[in-house]
């Protein structure tokens, strides 16, 4: 009696709470939502020039750049689904300004680099080496607007550097390409990278990545039929398969932590993403089962308030709390969605959570500080040289914003 007495209460409290996780949300909340985002990423985030001031120290006061190419990219490609939602013409606007700033990164006084685009990393590696996922997971966004606004000004310089990428870093013998390329010297980084600044015995692992990251090549096939573009895009996303574990993780690879058995709370959400893209080229549901191993290891990770933190684990250890990554909470929706329309409704619980958690996890429109003003919640807690680094990041909104435009188009736009 006992037992069926325990059975029946958890039945209760499990239903309770999905009954709290699962709360409608409505059509003015999200519009309402979107346009907030949409001002604190055109007003906020993005700078006179059109580029993302990417990480806020909060204890400072003060806007430190880091990898502007890519979050510049996925501040654009926010602000054009919110567009395509609200009509808000001020999103667009900013989306092309952002852009206009992104193609003018192209190199056109160095033969060595013709074509491609400036996509330094800064932070701890400086702005001396040009990085793969630097340059193409902002691609997706400069791709967008040229199918948004018909200027093919925009696609052309993110062909142009897709293109770049593939003659000098994509090393298809092995299904993978090179992280960096020296943009003094011109010098693809083959044998050592400064990701291992003290590690002496580096191995291909080390250099580069099965790197699928932003999908540049699917785009830039779509954008100029060449067929390279879409052979490069099925045959690392096989290798993804083929480098993939049981979790659906890529451990060997950085930012995951292989000896912590820690996972970074985007990067394999990215190729996840781009092994849906190979999907719909080719329709080999081989990729979405891969997509969908990834994707529930992020299910797990997530919190039964919807919470996923910057560090998580997949031995068993729990979440490192320090950090909540809002930006992690909101691609792995957009990822749990797409799954869903493809017929994997195990995601559908996932995805309420998050959405409940970005539109409740949102700067106050009139808080104190403005530079946080409508902002999603993205804290990355670190040390530098013994002082406390706190940074709000501008990648909580801007995949906030692509996050709540899905969620709408599901809803209300069937």
């Amino acid at each position: 009696m006992k037992t069926k007495l325990f059975s029946s209460l958890l039945l209760c409290v499990c239903c309770i709470l999905n009954a709290q996780t699962s709360k409608k949300v409505s059509e003015a909340e999200l519009i309402k939502a979107l346009n907030e985002c949409t001002t604190y990423a055109s007003t906020v985030l993005l700078d006179e020039e059109g580029k993302s001031r990417c990480d806020y120290n909060t204890i400072e006061g003060k806007w430190y750049p880091y990898e502007e190419p890519w979050h510049t990219g996925q501040i654009i490609l926010g602000l054009l689904e919110a567009y395509k939602v609200t009509g808000n013409k001020e999103a667009l606007a900013a989306a092309r300004k952002a852009g206009d700033w992104w193609i003018n990164l192209e190199i056109k006084d160095n033969p060595r680099f013709a074509g491609m685009v400036a996509a330094t990393h800064g932070d701890d590696i400086g702005n001396d080496q040009i990085v793969f996922a630097t340059t193409s997971d902002g691609t997706p966004g400069i791709f967008e607007l040229t199918r948004v606004t018909g200027d093919a000004r925009y696609a052309k310089v993110a062909t142009s550097a897709s293109k770049w990428l593939l003659e000098n870093m994509y090393y298809p013998e092995e299904g993978v390409c090179y992280d960096l390329a020296d943009l003094k010297t011109g010098e693809v980084l083959t044998q050592n990278s400064p990701f291992y600044k003290n590690k002496k015995d580096q191995k291909l692992e080390d250099v580069s990545r099965p790197n699928t990251e932003g999908s540049p090549f699917k785009d830039a096939y779509e954008f100029s039929k060449d067929q390279r573009f879409r052979d490069a895009h099925i045959l690392l996303s096989n290798s993804l398969i083929e480098k993939q574990d049981k979790d659906g993780i890529w451990m060997r690879y950085m930012p995951n932590h292989i000896e912590e058995s820690s996972f970074h709370p985007r990067f394999n959400l990215w190729y996840a993403e781009s092994l849906l893209e190979a999907y719909e080229l080719t329709k080999d549901r081989k990729y979405l089962e891969a997509a969908a191993k990834t994707a529930r290891t992020y299910a797990k990770a997530q919190k039964a308030d919807g919470t996923i933190y910057y560090v998580n684990y997949t031995d068993g250890k729990p979440s490192d709390k320090g950090s909540i990554c809002g930006s992690a909470v909101a691609f792995a929706g957009i990822l749990w969605i797409r799954l869903a329309q493809y017929g994997y409704d195990e995601f559908i619980p996932s995805y309420e959570k998050s959405i409940n958690w970005v539109l409740k996890n949102r700067y106050a429109i009139d808080h104190p500080d403005p530079n946080v003003r409508g902002a999603v919640v993205n804290t990355r807690y670190r040390t530098k040289k013994g002082q406390v680094w706190l940074t709000h990041r501008d990648v909580g909104t801007s995949f906030g914003l692509r996050f709540i435009a899905a969620y709408y188009q599901l809803k209300y736009k069937k």
